[in-house]
């Protein structure tokens, strides 16, 4: 199959490196790629006569033009390539597999392409994958996905609307089950009207999380799902009741006690008839014994392969002034490895907010990193927020370049002043919205780009200063929305 390249003269070498044997590069009489129109294409093809022989060309990702009148004159399709000029290469070797478009770049349709086959393979997985225990539909253990556990904190001291709209947000985060966290003064009437409460939004697995025996009779009388937790302190005055609700149970050591202990619990809860036992070796966090506890979790899964372990990320993460998103995703990683089948956070801490979808996200990555037999990287999906897998090529800095200085007078908009907050919003594409409140209009938006343009086709803003400045300020707070983070007009991001 014949293909040809279009691109502009500055990006010609950068795309020629690229595009290597895979196709010919044709350079459009334009500095810049993006500013390819049908009328300079075609002046190009008929000056190089090369027109004919090219069965698909791709121009650049960011063309807005349209471009059939020449697909129509040529006989060939013309697709948007990709974006950026070094992705071209690996762009050119789905051709045959993947349907271009004239109108989507190249970019973006391989991104959804790749995580649409990675999400396919991953749900595939899972159907098949044999288990050491079920809770209901929910798969935990053998070869199915780690399975991410949400502690919602003091649950049983919540109003019901606070509690739904607690679960709603988990779940939606990609929460797989449900811990209410049950607070110091909680009663077995606290428990009930929580577990209640959440079974009316949420049809996930829901764990009760507390020593207290009282509370754990009344939540396996209402009939939840996992009891967290159980040792010799109360096994012997609630363990009858679990093994006869069906519930399943999280074994865990005995205060200040180790590994052994963990062992005796287990065999306790199994004589008083437990059989759905997950056990805890105990995640100790970084500085206080962290290696050691990896270690514990590797000799229990070695000497008892066939009971589910309960991996208690939350114990790192809250403890680790560092940002959650590696963090989890290498503690991820450590958990697959000694076979953990439940992930614990309980995403208390404003630093630890996201770590549900993160855990989520990366525990899918770990499933395509072990049957691909791989790291878990170039599996179409990513846990990558700030950091990218490659860099765009700087600009050089031009000889007659100005250097730049701040104004030194501020000159107040005739319109008037403008104030800019957000209000974050879990349904919203980026996870809120932007408020820009003038004295005749509150505007509010998703995008720094629609609000700005609204403002100043409304007309409140008159001055070039003040729409520069705006510009700043609203895409400080759209950056703010799209990695959850606290905004406030005039102050640093």
């Amino acid at each position: 199959m014949a293909i040809l390249v279009a691109t502009g003269h500055l990006a010609e070498q950068t795309v020629r490196d690229s595009v290597g044997s895979k196709a010919d590069v044709i350079v459009v009489d334009t500095d810049v790629a993006a500013f390819i129109t049908p009328r300079r294409l075609i002046e190009a093809l008929r000056k190089q006569e090369v027109s004919s022989k090219y069965e698909i060309i791709f121009i650049p990702g960011l063309v807005s033009s349209n471009f059939s009148s020449v697909e129509k004159e040529l006989g060939c399709k013309i697709y948007l390539g990709t974006k950026h000029a070094y992705d071209l290469g690996y762009m050119l070797s789905f051709l045959g597999k993947v349907d271009f478009s004239s109108s989507i770049s190249a970019c973006e349709l391989l991104s959804d392409v790749r995580r649409d086959i990675a999400l396919k393979t991953i749900q595939k997985i899972e159907n098949a994958a044999v288990t050491l225990m079920n809770l209901g539909n929910l798969k935990l253990g053998g070869f199915s996905r780690m399975k991410v556990m949400a502690e919602i904190v003091d649950a049983t001291g919540m109003d019901p609307t606070t509690l739904k709209e607690k679960i709603r947000t988990f779940t939606k985060k990609g929460a797989d089950i449900i811990d209410l966290g049950a607070s110091l003064n909680a009663t077995p009437d606290d428990v009930e009207q929580a577990i209640r409460t959440a079974r009316e939004v949420s049809n996930v697995p829901i764990s009760i999380d507390t020593l207290d025996d009282s509370l754990i009779k009344k939540a396996v009388d209402v009939g939840v799902d996992i009891v967290l937790s159980l040792n010799s302190s109360n096994i012997w005055k609630i363990g009858t009741d679990v093994a006869r609700s069906g519930a399943a149970a999280v074994v865990i050591p005995n205060t200040g006690e180790g590994f052994e202990s963990l062992i005796q619990n287990i065999k306790a809860a199994k004589n008083v008839g437990i059989t759905r036992i997950i056990a805890d070796p105990v995640l100790d966090p970084i500085g206080h014994g962290i290696t050691k506890s990896i270690v514990r979790y590797q000799k229990f899964h070695e000497d008892f392969p066939h009971i589910p372990i309960f991996f208690g990320v939350g114990n790192v993460t809250e403890l680790i002034d560092a940002d959650s998103i590696g963090v989890n995703a290498a503690l991820c990683g450590i958990a697959s490895d000694v076979c953990a089948s439940i992930l614990f956070t309980p995403e208390y801490s404003d630093k630890t907010q996201g770590s549900i979808y993160e855990l989520k996200i990366a525990s899918e990555m770990m499933v395509l990193s072990k049957v691909r037999k791989s790291s878990p990287k170039d599996l179409g999906i990513d846990l990558l927020v700030l950091k990218e897998k490659r860099r765009r090529i700087d600009m050089i800095i031009p000889e007659n370049a100005v250097t730049a200085r701040e104004a030194q007078m501020w000159r107040l908009d005739p319109a008037g002043c403008i104030r800019i907050g957000i209000v974050s919003d879990a349904n919203s594409s980026i996870g809120g919205v932007i408020v820009a409140d003038h004295k005749k209009a509150s505007i509010v938006g998703e995008s720094a780009h629609s609000i700005l343009d609204t403002l100043i086709e409304m007309g409140l803003v008159s001055t070039v200063g003040h729409a520069g400045y705006l510009g700043r300020e609203l895409k400080k707070a759209e950056l703010a929305l799209k990695y959850n983070r606290s905004y406030s007009q005039d102050d640093y991001f």
